[in-house]
């Protein structure tokens, strides 16, 4: 065991030795929010938003360091982007020649990302490695009744023109009409497949989607439902049903007469964005 003054000395060193690290990182992430700014030799096209440090990016930086591999280190962390990238340095001296290193024309690109908004940086004396992410954060971008409007018109513009659904064929339907109750019950499936992470026709309960329009008290003749998950817009979702043959037909079915459209968002299940969509011909 070391005597009491030789630990005390060590431990000292230590902490000098992580906090001039911890210094020499500070640094980086002003120099490299300089260089996104338009500064040296990176010419801006227009002004970015400077990239936020996260802790978990900076564990995912020391692992590649170590290393792993960029996706496998986000994920052993914890950490979910939508877009990432990483920049590696190295050579004699690195700490003190990165911001030098970065500043060269090379970088500027990745450096000005505009859909990179967070980063984290891991240096020791030799190496230097920086991780770009733009956080998994999904956002549909209009609310529930733009988004509602805009499938009831994508949908009537589909059903206006005859179209072939896999190996069936449909004549020209005409238009829909707006229903709040199958609205709610779009939206009461969206948010369930949403909060409990799963896609299916099937609800949690066993329900089917015509238990779940009886359920609440929506008396029909014929009735039928559409899902999505993934897609950010009105239009993306309404592509996916028209590429497939069930959602496809469902969309040209002539008995139809109306119908209602939801979606609901949550960051941690695994596609971040569920749609559901409920037809029906009332009695």
């Amino acid at each position: 065991m070391l005597p009491d003054t030789l630990r005390l000395r060590h431990l000292v060193c230590l902490f000098l030795f992580a906090f001039g690290f911890d210094a020499a990182a500070s640094d980086l992430y002003t120099e490299i929010n300089r260089l996104r700014a338009g500064g040296a030799n990176c010419a801006a096209g227009g002004r970015l938003p400077a990239l936020m440090p996260q802790a978990a990016l900076e564990r995912a930086a020391r692992a590649l360091a170590q290393g792993d591999e960029l996706q496998h280190s986000l994920k052993a962390v914890g950490y979910r982007a939508a877009r990432s990238s990483a920049l590696w340095l190295k050579g004699d001296d690195v700490r003190a020649q990165a911001a030098g290193m970065l500043a060269k024309q090379s970088y500027c690109p990745q450096l000005q990302d505009a859909g990179m908004t967070e980063i984290g940086i891991y240096l020791d004396t030799r190496q230097v490695y920086i991780v770009m992410t733009a956080p998994f954060a999904p956002s549909v971008g209009v609310s529930e009744q733009t988004a509602g409007r805009r499938v009831l018109r994508l949908v009537n513009r589909a059903r206006a023109t005859p179209r072939t659904c896999g190996n069936t064929a449909f004549d020209a339907a005409r238009p829909l009409r707006w229903n709040d109750a199958l609205a709610g019950i779009s939206l009461l499936h969206a948010e369930d497949m949403a909060r409990h992470n799963y896609f299916s026709h099937a609800g949690r309960d066993g329900s089917t989607p015509a238990q779940r329009v009886e359920r609440a008290g929506y008396s029909y003749r014929a009735t039928g439902e559409n899902i999505a998950a993934g897609q950010m817009k009105p239009e993306d979702a309404m592509a996916a049903w028209i590429g497939s043959p069930p959602h496809c037909a469902n969309l040209m079915n002539p008995v139809y007469t109306e119908m209602g459209v939801a979606f609901a968002i949550d960051p941690k299940s695994d596609m971040g964005v569920y749609w559901a969509q409920a037809f029906g011909a009332p009695r």
